[in-house]
């Protein structure tokens, strides 16, 4: 196996989540080539579970595709040295006012390797209770609006194949929940 050592490293450009960083990589055959990619604080995502079996979606405003989109509770690794798991609870606790008594690994997995190295990590909350009203997080922004929907699980993974769930980390998750579920 050839090792793709880095060359060379330089910081094209500092974001608020991530930096575009550009690094010459030893190729194989003796050359090398310049790659730009986005170098991401990470991120997690959690699938809420209620009683019933349903998963709770939230419909929010997302700039880049300019669109509202059916999503679960997620946010950014922009703590450092934080548990993906504790990162988790607190999303969960400020976009939809819930509290797991448990959290299940569903896995990690690279959004998008070839421009991004953004690993997600993804989590089942189950036994849901309602953060007491006087511990609610203040919601500003794209999360202002933000309303939590109770899915049946089937009619959500058929969303994803007629198109109404267009986010790929929804779609992941929302399978990655159904496998679980029937193990």
């Amino acid at each position: 196996m050839h090792d793709y050592r880095v060359l060379d490293s330089e910081i094209v450009h500092r974001g608020w989540c991530y930096d575009l960083t550009a690094e010459t990589v030893a190729m194989p055959g003796g050359g090398s080539a310049r790659r730009e990619f986005l170098d991401h604080c990470g991120a997690v995502v959690t699938v809420p579970l209620d009683e019933s079996g349903r998963v709770g979606l939230i419909r929010q405003y997302r700039v880049p595709p300019k669109e509202l989109m059916w999503e679960f509770p997620a946010g950014l690794r922009d703590i450092p040295g934080e548990d993906p798991a504790v990162t988790a609870r607190r999303e969960l606790a400020e976009e939809v006012d819930l509290a797991a008594a448990d959290l299940v690994k569903l896995g990690e997995f690279y959004t998008t390797p070839g421009i991004s190295n953004e690993l997600v990590h993804y989590y089942l909350a189950i036994g849901l209770t309602a953060v007491p009203e006087a511990d609610r997080h203040e919601r500003t922004d794209e999360e202002a609006h933000i309303e939590l929907v109770w899915w049946d699980l089937d009619k959500a993974l058929a969303a994803v194949a007629d198109g109404e769930i267009r986010n790929g980390v929804c779609a992941l998750a929302l399978s990655l929940a159904k496998l679980h579920l029937n193990a």
